[in-house]
């Protein structure tokens, strides 16, 4: 009888204990299933202007996201992504890529008068900067030379992502150490918070650091210059403006299109690289013939968009014409023939295209069609007021 009423207790314990080994399970499920919900970043939907391209350069592991974007514009503005709290050694994308110069440092820059850009070191950067405008449509390498690519010999500079973790380390620029900043960002209240809501961990790591700005960037679009209503037949171009787009647009005229685009090209640029005759001689060391080591690319540089260029100066690689009117004169006198030249430069045994100075004015006059007042206030990407902890940086 005792055995009997003992295997009967035990049974009942055995079922006991596995009732609750399941109540258990199903709660640490609905647990996991809760901190997995936790995660959902809401996808931001990049509108995509008229007669834009359609096919978006954005990394499968990278999507945007609206919290990425909002952290991420944070991030491009707080100085301290520096590693630093003292004042005069802050610094931050902010710091050189102003928005009203199209997020380009500007000849006016308050901080790098003549428009070359140094680091926290006083370091000169290799190269006056590049504007960060509508990259997002960018799939043949950023920078002068186009050292950061897909296809680029160095897998640790492929995007976007990549160029922010450069730009911070970089002597001619922040100079920073990269655990250093992590852990910077994280004693800052309000991030580790954001950093969750963006990529599902409070944890920062400098990847998602890199991802956060990129994202910010490739929301950068200009798409609403007079030029765009132009085109979307919103405005008129005055007589001078369509002058020069004429101009712009023809081989015998300013021939500027092939490389820059037009109509038929919204971004007014190829994205490609050409020796476009500024010297003979060749010493430095960044332009395209230093990534591809094709001789043909010898002096061969981007061709930047064309997209608030009024605002952008000085121009070239190196920064040596300091306004638009002699970036025209040299184009119609001063072409200089290499053998790397490119053969788009179809005037260059004439030095030029060999403009008259009312066709330079009707040039200019319809490049500066190109502004776009719309993109250079945005409130979206702009500084923000405050920073997650409250401060104004």
């Amino acid at each position: 009888m005792n055995r009997l009423c003992n295997i009967f207790f035990l049974k009942k314990v055995n079922s006991l204990f596995h009732k609750v080994a399941v109540i258990l399970i199903l709660f640490g499920m609905y647990g996991c299933r809760e901190k997995e919900n936790a995660y959902q970043p809401t996808p931001y939907n990049l509108v995509i202007p008229k007669f834009f391209p359609t096919h978006l350069n954005i990394p499968a592991d990278n999507p945007l996201t609206v919290e990425g974007i909002a952290l991420g514009r944070y991030l491009f503005y707080d100085g301290r992504l520096s590693g630093r709290t003292v004042t005069d050694s802050m610094m931050s994308c902010g710091t050189c890529h102003l928005q009203k110069n199209s997020f380009e440092c500007g000849i006016d820059h308050p901080k790098y008068q003549g428009g070359h850009p140094f680091g926290i070191t006083g370091i000169q950067t290799p190269h006056v900067m590049l504007p960060l405008i509508n990259l997002v449509w960018n799939e043949t390498g950023y920078l002068w030379s186009g050292l950061v690519s897909e296809d680029g010999p160095d897998p640790a500079k492929r995007n976007i992502e990549d160029i922010v973790y450069m730009g911070v380390i970089a002597p001619h620029e922040m100079d920073a150490d990269t655990n250093r900043v992590k852990a910077m960002i994280q004693s800052i209240p309000g991030y580790p918070e954001l950093f969750e809501k963006a990529f599902g961990s409070r944890l920062v790591t400098f990847r998602n650091i890199s991802k956060a700005i990129a994202q910010f960037i490739r929301t950068l679009v200009s798409s609403n210059s007079k030029f765009d209503r132009y085109l979307r037949g919103e405005e008129q171009l005055n007589t001078q403006e369509l002058s020069g787009y004429v101009l712009f647009m023809t081989e015998d005229g300013g021939d500027c299109f092939h490389c820059h685009g037009g109509d038929g090209n919204p971004l007014f640029t190829t994205n490609l690289f050409y020796n476009n005759g500024k010297d003979a001689v060749f010493t430095d060391q960044r332009d395209r013939y230093s990534v591809t080591r094709n001789p043909a690319d010898i002096g061969a540089y981007k061709a930047t968009t064309l997209r608030n260029i009024e605002l952008t100066g000085p121009y070239m690689h190196d920064g040596r014409y300091k306004t638009l009117e002699e970036v025209i004169d040299f184009y119609s006198e001063h072409v200089t023939w290499s053998p790397s030249i490119s053969p788009l430069m179809h005037h260059v045994n004439d030095g030029g295209i060999h403009l008259l100075p009312a066709e330079k004015a009707d040039l200019i006059a319809f490049i500066k069609t190109l502004r776009d007042e719309e993109f250079l206030t945005n409130p979206a990407f702009s500084k923000p007021a405050l920073f997650p902890d409250g401060s104004s940086n």
